[in-house]
């Protein structure tokens, strides 16, 4: 039960082989810088890199940091605009030579802390909210997900929320983690407001420095750091393919 996850970000795209039983990486992970400018030709490049490095010949799970809709992307908010329309599945499978699935980046996390992680086993509403380069949610109810949800441009004070609350608003207007963790209830609350969740998890690199911000987040609904972290995506990609590959 081994498949191929890679995350493709904003900054980094990493890839690891995945135990899709356990969720657990079972080779070291490989990230490589995103490549400027982030286009389909340049992107697919890199996760051939990966695929190669791995001398990877099975299932292959794709992430991508916006809508897809039957392998094809949609929207394009933190990589290069080229990539609306793209039907990345094909794209991917060119490159590779190798079956291969894509799915929203948040949406693959989010499906990994259901399987393995601070998700597993809960009923109900459960929002996963993936903080880096921008925001990317996961919807579930019941276990099941509602994919594509991008409440990261749910708009807060007359901008994209991810433009306010992300960890890379962090860091570029160079705010501390009061001042951060300020923007990040805001932006809860407002998702709360809408959706009525039972449970909030927080992933992306910030989960790992969760101690830094979360106490000073006040919400009525539960909040709790990712399980995997920034490993998520990896693990969920690989899941995805997993299922589509009958394993």
């Amino acid at each position: 039960m081994e498949a191929l996850g890679i995350d493709i970000g904003g900054s980094g795209i990493k890839g690891a082989p995945v135990d899709t039983a356990r969720g657990v990486l079972v080779g070291e992970r490989l990230r490589i810088p995103t490549p400027v400018p982030a286009d389909p030709a340049s992107v697919a490049a890199v996760v051939a890199q990966i695929v190669e490095h791995f001398t990877w010949s099975g299932p292959i799970g794709v992430t991508f940091p916006g809508v897809v809709v039957d392998g094809v992307t949609r929207s394009a908010a933190n990589v290069d605009q080229s990539w609306i329309g793209e039907d990345a599945r094909a794209l991917f499978a060119k490159a590779t030579r190798l079956p291969v699935v894509v799915l929203n980046d948040a949406d693959a996390a989010g499906t990994a802390e259901m399987a393995v992680g601070a998700g597993r086993g809960r009923a109900g509403v459960v929002l996963m909210l993936t903080f880096g380069t921008g925001i990317g949610s996961a919807l579930f109810v019941d276990g099941r997900l509602v994919p594509n949800t991008e409440l990261g441009h749910l708009e807060i004070r007359g901008k994209d929320a991810e433009k306010r609350a992300s960890d890379h608003a962090r860091e570029n207007h160079d705010l501390s983690w009061d001042k951060w963790a300020e923007r990040v209830e805001e932006y809860l609350q407002h998702v709360e407001a809408l959706f009525s969740p039972s449970l909030i998890i927080l992933g992306g690199g910030v989960s790992k420095k969760a101690d830094k911000f979360l106490p000073k987040v006040a919400v009525r609904t539960p909040v709790v750091p990712a399980t995997l972290q920034n490993e998520a995506g990896i693990v969920g990609a690989a899941m995805a393919a997993a299922t589509a590959a009958g394993r």
